[in-house]
């Protein structure tokens, strides 16, 4: 019991010395995990003294990383996507139902629940000439340019979307391009 009041007494006396002053910083625990110190990698030697984190290798993407898309916002970049770009996802229920997911937050209030162009913001008169899908001759390559560049009105959704997204938006906008052909 004796020594139980002493530990007592040493932590309360303890916590009323770090906690006296709340303005300034008190003693600081390991301080390299708040001012670290870089490293220079544009050093003469171009390693900067630490060859590991010099400099990534030419086509790597970092971890959880994203290929790069290279592919010009013209009109041939555009062709080039339709005719030869090609998703890397397989398609399954789970892509497509992500897609749909994507589809109803970022692309439904213009395209329309069906992607005939009769969304909320074309049936209010808020943007005429939202195209409808049936109208358009477009690839999951054309999709997904569109989506990283824009077109006409439509802005570019690569900051909002990621890399699978995308793709998976893709595949949902072919589904529903299916649907009214039929």
């Amino acid at each position: 019991m004796k020594n139980f009041k002493l530990i007592i007494a040493i932590v309360v006396l303890t916590s009323l010395i770090a906690c006296n002053d709340k303005k300034t910083r008190q003693y600081q625990y390991m301080p390299d995990m708040y001012e670290s110190i870089p490293y220079d990698v544009d050093a003469e030697n171009g390693l900067g003294g630490n060859p590991v984190n010099s400099r990534p290798v030419a086509g790597t993407i970092p971890r959880g990383g994203t290929p790069s898309y290279d592919i010009p916002d013209t009109i041939e970049g555009y062709e080039l996507a339709k005719t030869t770009l090609k998703s890397p996802l397989e398609k399954n229920e789970k892509n497509l139902d992500n897609g749909k997911k994507m589809y109803t937050i970022y692309c439904i209030s213009c395209h329309g629940k069906k992607g005939a162009g009769q969304g909320y913001l074309a049936t209010s008169e808020k943007f005429a000439g939202i195209p409808n899908y049936k109208d358009r001759d477009i690839t999951e390559g054309s999709i997904y340019h569109v989506l990283m560049h824009g077109k006409n009105l439509m802005g570019s959704h690569s900051g909002q979307l990621t890399y699978k997204e995308r793709w998976q938006i893709a595949q949902y906008v072919e589904v529903l391009r299916a649907d009214l052909l039929k």
